[in-house]
């Protein structure tokens, strides 16, 4: 499905993979941004891991800040980048990004698992993240089905 055509309508939750790709396909793409942005307010979790918390670079809260200003917030480390040799490659590094942003950006050693919730967002730091970041959106669907 074209993301074009994903509305937070028809879903519980937006969850971004990680992969380098969201740094160039979902960053700087105004649907993406306006995805979240919408599926926030609309009282909907969104969660992000590895590369992928940088798609919130551009999006906003409703007061118009940074959506991360304030937030508790992790995502791929400058270290791990540097580790796989893509520093001057990327666009721009997740750390960095988010804490420039207003994040309250915290990490794990590189490579070790690392899952931030905070309120309807949660972000994972790495690969390893992956896992525990869908245990923790499924468990917060679970509190709001309560």
């Amino acid at each position: 499905m074209p993301l074009k055509d994903v509305s937070h309508e028809g879903f519980d939750a937006v969850f971004y993979p990680g992969g380098h790709g969201p740094l160039w396909d979902h960053a700087e793409d105004g649907t993406s941004i306006n995805l979240i942005e919408t599926t926030l307010a609309a009282g909907k979790p969104v969660a992000t891991v590895c590369h992928a918390p940088g798609v919130l670079r551009h999006a906003k809260a409703p007061n118009g800040k940074p959506l991360v200003d304030g937030k508790k917030v992790t995502g791929f480390a400058d270290s791990e980048e540097e580790a796989v040799g893509l520093t001057k490659v990327v666009p721009f590094l997740v750390e960095d990004e988010l804490k420039r942003n207003g994040g309250s950006y915290s990490k794990s050693a590189d490579w070790q698992p690392h899952v931030v919730a905070d309120g309807l967002l949660i972000t994972g730091q790495n690969p390893a993240s992956s896992g525990p970041a869908a245990v923790a959106l499924l468990e917060l669907l679970k509190a709001g089905a309560k």
